[in-house]
């Protein structure tokens, strides 16, 4: 066992017996707010490209289609991610690594780029910090997703890489206490 196996797990615990409160009161909320259950799987591309399901707290009316004002402020505070500390316990996802992206980004890498799916995706990343605001990014696009396959997704894989290159404990520790500070900071 690897010392960021022990890391994520007692840490996932720790956070779940703190937290849990706050995940169960914003599925209750989420799910009044949207008319569905509050929790939902979404696929994402996993360790190795094997596909797996993050846990999310909706934030997406069904009926609508429309983020509600509730639903913003979740995942502007990223507190829909909190259910992904449950992935982690069940050794799909770490604290950090890269973000899982959904199908036809990740698993469609090639060469060398390729290394970062030997990666367990994370929770928290240097790119995913880069890029804490993407929706608003994007939101800001003529062409969105051309916007994000051109230029976001390539700086994200060179970040991952870098990573790749670079991972160690203290590196982990420092990308969390960063995600601790620019989180507060907000």
């Amino acid at each position: 066992m690897s010392i960021k196996y022990l890391f994520d797990t007692f840490l996932a615990l720790f956070l779940l017996a703190f937290l849990g409160w706050l995940i169960l009161l914003c599925l209750i909320l989420a799910s009044v707010d949207t008319l569905s259950f509050g929790l939902f799987p979404q696929k994402r591309i996993g360790q190795y490209g094997k596909p797996f399901n993050i846990f999310k707290i909706r934030t997406i009316n069904d009926k609508t289609g429309r983020i509600s004002k509730f639903g913003m402020f979740l995942r502007k505070s990223k507190i829909d991610e909190l259910p992904q500390l449950v992935n982690i316990l069940f050794g799909q996802m770490s604290f950090v690594g890269p973000r899982p992206d959904i199908p036809g980004y990740y698993d469609k890498l090639e060469g060398e780029e390729k290394k970062i799916l030997e990666l367990k995706p994370g929770l928290t990343s240097e790119a995913s910090l880069k890029y804490y605001n993407e929706e608003s990014i994007l939101k800001n696009k003529d062409e969105p997703l051309h916007y994000n396959d051109t230029v976001i997704f390539p700086d994200k894989v060179k970040m991952n890489l870098e990573y790749y290159y670079k991972q160690s404990f203290n590196e982990d520790l420092r990308i969390i206490f960063k995600t601790i500070s620019i989180f507060f900071r907000k």
